[in-house]
């Protein structure tokens, strides 16, 4: 989870036995996140409580078949694939019966008002959406081009449905991770301004 807070945009990460190694993923133009926040915490203690001890193998399979599908959908720039990509077994399914009840039917929702995919994001409680749009702005594109405010409806209709209040944010991915803003003694001099004069 730190690895895209230090280095931005999506990355894939592994533990090689000694250290961790991450690379991005390329994020494919116009992709558009539309988190639905619950007012309320989820304890990722509860989220983990609820999980089997052990996975089947069929499920172990199916979940490492859809993360590298994931992986190749974003590579590719096929927003169409990513609803398969974030297809689960292993813990949405649990957690939605238990509990988050509204999971599903607000992944629904997402994906029946356009959305490319929807998924619970971490331990929850946020839902997340993905949508798609022209490159650039999303301001700066016509209402046509552009379905996260339909989807984001769905997904204030299906939380209202369940008594769940929060909020939508709509943002896309930044590629910038961590930014220093001031160090001491200072980089910059008179002679070499660095960035933001740090």
């Amino acid at each position: 989870n730190v690895a895209p807070v230090i280095y931005g945009g999506i990355q894939v990460g592994i533990h090689n036995g000694t250290r961790w190694v991450t690379e991005r993923v390329p994020c494919p133009a116009g992709l558009q996140l539309v988190m639905f926040i619950p007012d309320f915490m989820g304890k990722t203690s509860d989220a983990r409580d609820v999980l089997e001890p052990t996975i089947s193998r069929a499920d172990a399979a199916f979940n490492i078949g859809r993360s590298s599908f994931l992986v190749l959908a974003l590579c590719m720039g096929n927003l169409d694939n990513l609803k398969w990509g974030v297809q689960d077994r292993m813990h949405q399914p649990q957690r939605a019966g238990k509990i988050y009840k509204y999971l599903y039917p607000m992944v629904e929702a997402a994906q029946g008002a356009g959305a490319s995919c929807a998924y619970l994001s971490g331990a929850g409680p946020t839902v997340m959406a993905i949508t798609g749009g022209a490159s650039g702005d999303i301001f700066a594109q016509r209402t046509k081009e552009r379905s996260d405010l339909v989807v984001a409806k769905a997904m204030m209709q299906t939380a209202a449905e369940y008594g769940i209040k929060g909020r939508l944010v709509v943002t896309s991915v930044s590629n910038e991770g961590a930014r220093v803003v001031k160090v001491d003694p200072p980089f910059s001099s008179n002679d070499i301004t660095y960035r933001d004069n740090i």
